[in-house]
């Protein structure tokens, strides 16, 4: 038996996707006492415990994963820590693995452990606490998880494998969430789901985002309010009038197609056809006017041949997305697509074909900087970075999106806060503004 002393300082240490950043930002509210402070992931200052909510949806989240644990462990060995806990999503997949490679590490613990990860760590969990949340966020903006898991049966994706089946959290229960966000200072909300399309299918039998959203759009004081990961396949369009009409409903949503081959994305199992996701497209566009619309592309997927990967750079080049990720496939354990296909094309084939989309986006993405220029928007402050202050406009979600940078010499911003800025400059990823008088 592993001694377990009281920890005094707890560093929590967050990888992956903003759904990670939730489930730590719960498990700290749980573990926060007098007795126990929290520190900055980021901090230099000694730590009695260290925990990691790891990632583990594809290879390079592994690794990085991997890699974090194997720091910590050597910090162990050094004694500038005395306890290693492993939790999220890689501890979920392979925990029985990570007990025999890396024993040096105190507990492993999966993505619905929150109790019992509080109980190991000295402290009682506590009923009344379920749902709030120590922010690790900036002051002004979180993010809000209206659901967990997914019912989806993509072939490459492993999340139903660690998150479970879809289960929707009542209506009522994110407003009131949402609600004390918003007291706390919170200006800005990221709706964030594995799967927003489905949100309310599983209590209520019918799709509810857009009766969220009208709940969430009249919350006093909210801002902006923001959309990520709604699958295309059975997408909800009856938000799309609410998103055009509600001033505080972002022209924003991150809309994941993967692909738009035919055998691709049958192969895929992605429920969605070609003339499906151009037809939502136009639809998404012509609803909501202006919108930016980020998508994310997988490259490699088994039996991508060429002549497919074409049809993809067509496709990118005539949609002309304002954001783009591209990653390529990774033959995940478990899945129908480890199952049922040979991993067939080479690494440096994936590589070259994720480079050269990310080619052709950096050229979209200057052109619709470029375009810009001259115009004004509304900016919020995020902090400042050297010689310029940060910002994003509506258009543009934290970490993953572009920035706005204003010279600080030229004027003073404060964080949290909303100005009007003019763009004078843009690079492929960046605006440069000046804050309009």
């Amino acid at each position: 038996m592993k001694s377990n002393p009281k920890p005094r300082k707890i560093k929590v240490v967050t990888l992956g996707c903003p759904k990670n950043v939730v489930d730590s930002e719960n498990l700290m509210k749980q573990i926060k006492t007098r007795s126990i402070e929290l520190i900055h992931e980021t901090s230099t200052d000694p730590a009695d415990t260290v925990i990691i909510n790891t990632c583990g949806f594809i290879r390079e989240a592994k690794e990085e994963s991997i890699d974090t644990i194997l720091k910590y462990v050597e910090e162990k060995k050094s004694g500038r820590i005395r306890n290693l806990t492993v939790i999220g999503c890689l501890s979920e997949r392979y925990k029985d693995d990570l007990r025999t490679e890396i024993p040096e590490v105190d507990r492993y613990f999966g993505v619905h452990n929150l109790r019992e990860i509080v109980r190991s760590l000295g402290t009682d969990f506590k009923k009344e606490l379920v749902g709030e949340r120590h922010p690790i966020t900036p002051d002004h903006y979180a993010y809000l998880k209206i659901s967990e898991g997914c019912d989806r049966t993509c072939a490459f994706c492993t999340i139903p494998l660690i998150r479970g089946k879809h289960v929707s959290k009542p209506v009522e229960i994110v407003v009131r969430e949402a609600e004390t966000m918003v007291n706390k200072g919170v200006k800005e909300i990221m709706i964030i789901a594995q799967d927003l399309s489905s949100y309310g299918l599983d209590l209520y039998k019918k799709q509810k985002l857009k009766d969220l959203l009208m709940e969430l759009a009249n919350i006093r004081n909210l801002e902006w309010i923001r959309l990520h990961y709604a699958y295309p396949a059975r997408f909800p369009q009856d938000i799309l009038p609410l998103m055009r009409e509600k001033k505080n409903i972002c022209p924003y949503l991150d809309i994941p197609v993967q692909h738009i081959s035919e055998n691709i994305l049958r192969r895929m199992r992605r429920g969605s056809s070609q003339k499906e996701i151009l037809e939502l497209i136009t639809i998404i566009r012509d609803t909501v006017p202006n919108i930016a619309l980020r998508t994310s592309l997988m490259v490699g997927h088994p039996g991508e041949t060429e002549k497919e990967f074409e049809e993809l750079v067509n496709f990118v080049n005539k949609v002309k997305f304002d954001r783009l990720g591209v990653f390529t496939y990774s033959h995940e354990e478990d899945t129908y697509g480890y199952s049922h296909y040979r991993d067939d094309i080479p690494e440096e084939v994936k590589t070259a074909r994720k480079d050269r989309l990310m080619e052709i986006q950096q050229q979209i993405s200057m052109d619709l900087n470029n375009n810009k220029i001259g115009k004004s928007f509304k900016v919020i402050v995020d902090g400042w970075e050297g010689d310029y202050y940060t910002g994003r406009t509506a258009f543009d979600s934290p970490e993953i999106d572009n920035e706005v940078l204003i010279k600080r010499e030229s004027t003073e911003l404060r964080t949290g806060e909303f100005y009007r800025v003019k763009i004078t400059g843009a690079d492929a990823f960046d605006l440069y503004g000046e804050r309009c008088e």
